[in-house]
């Protein structure tokens, strides 16, 4: 039988490690302390959980690094806490509950490959691919990264390799794919796979915890998803000296049909719902908020406003959206949010800079100022563009926590 402050341990371990925001998680051990009795609050740090439980003669800490993010999880938690807070549910059926829930293995391998290789074709269809051997291409070099990603972490816990060995299979296969001559697209079979690889809600929770003046556990959160972009790009770029093959800096200028635009940005919310391991039944809510956001931004393009004044007005419609519904479903928000808008994600721009760096670095002195155009614009594009989503998404969420009293009731 768990005492009451290792079950406590347990809900903050969960919650933590598998994407909840920082405040969020506190306010949820706050709240399910007191159900069971006992007063309890967090100390949150990169790599460990400070927990203090009234009546519990010293602090305990709890190994735990937010590297995952798994809304399945975290949904059952938070709603076992309000089970517990409305005396549904007793300390010993909760402890029980836990370990179950500590236990749930992610999403399996086939739906997780499939939709991997789907989400990743709907954000080249977005980005303009047209032709049957580009889309086959880049689902063929997703799937793969996907059974290969999932195969490392049955072998190591370390949470870079992932990303590093996926984007180098996807530089490896772009490349033989290119050298065939079958008819792709050079950028998109190159991009488009990486793109499925980016940790956005670890960079929305640590813009959050910088926001909420949690500078430690923030700027760890941040550093950790630039750590990721890093292997992504390293991965790629070390895919591409197979064939020593440059990435190319841009592609053929296609108008995408709004219906085709949308509909791809729906597939491309579904599967990153499922790399973040969402029950089949949570899907829905975030796939719809994406296609309006999306189909928004369209619209939006389309009448000659700039790229980040779209992304931030699309962002600012999810916000305003997910705020409330994450908290009335026991959402993450981060989770959530992310998924409602991967398809806006700047990824190709800082591939695209980083490719354009290399190659300054690899030319020298005899690089063109070309080259250092491409790196500075891409570069700056794809800053403003992060800055423009991270705040339209975490501006409502702070002004609806704020009009609602405060995070304790969001869960």
């Amino acid at each position: 039988m768990s005492s009451v402050p290792d079950t406590i341990a347990t809900a903050a371990g969960v919650l933590f490690i598998n994407g909840q925001a920082s405040e969020g998680t506190r306010a949820a051990i706050r709240r399910f302390g007191t159900a069971l009795g006992a007063e309890a609050d967090l100390l949150l740090r990169w790599g460990e959980v400070v927990l203090f439980v009234e009546g519990h003669p010293a602090p305990i800490i709890l190994s735990a690094k937010p590297t995952s993010v798994d809304m399945g999880k975290v949904a059952a938690v938070l709603h076992l806490i309000d089970e517990v807070a409305a005396g549904r549910m007793g300390r010993d059926q909760a402890a029980t509950e836990l370990d179950a829930i500590t236990r749930r293995p992610p999403v399996n391998v086939i739906r997780f490959a499939a939709l991997a290789a789907a989400g990743a074709v709907a954000l080249g269809v977005i980005f303009g691919a047209v032709t049957l051997a580009t889309m086959a291409v880049i689902a063929l070099s997703a799937c793969c990264g996907a059974l290969l990603r999932r195969a490392i972490s049955h072998l190591s816990t370390n949470a870079l390799i992932q990303p590093f060995a996926a984007a180098l299979l996807a530089g490896v296969a772009g490349v033989i794919a290119i050298q065939l001559d079958i008819g792709v697209d050079p950028r998109l079979v190159l991009v488009c796979p990486c793109m499925v690889l980016v940790p956005g809600p670890h960079v929305l929770n640590g813009t959050i915890d910088l926001a909420r003046s949690r500078i430690t556990i923030g700027s760890a959160r941040l550093v950790f998803a630039g750590l990721v972009v890093l292997m992504i790009c390293s991965g790629l770029l070390l895919g591409l000296t197979v064939g020593d093959f440059r990435l190319p800096t841009e592609g053929p200028a296609t108008v995408v049909p709004w219906y085709r635009d949308v509909v791809a940005a729906g597939i491309a919310v579904a599967a990153y719902g499922t790399f973040f391991n969402m029950p089949w039944r949570m899907l829905p809510v975030p796939v719809l908020v994406g296609m309006l956001a999306h189909g928004v931004r369209w619209l939006l393009l389309a009448s000659g406003v700039s790229l980040a004044a779209g992304s931030l007005a699309a962002c600012l419609i999810v916000g305003l959206i997910a705020a409330p519904v994450a908290a009335r479903l026991r959402y993450p928000f981060a989770g959530f949010a992310f998924a409602s808008v991967v398809s806006m994600v700047p990824g190709v721009f800082l591939f695209e800079s980083a490719a354009a760096l290399v190659e300054l670095t690899t030319q020298g002195a005899s690089a063109s100022a070309q080259l250092l155009v491409s790196a500075t614009v891409n570069g700056i594009t794809a800053l403003i563009l992060i800055l423009a989503m991270t705040v339209g998404l975490i501006v409502p969420k702070m002004l609806f926590e704020n009009y609602k009293g405060g995070p304790r009731r969001l869960g």
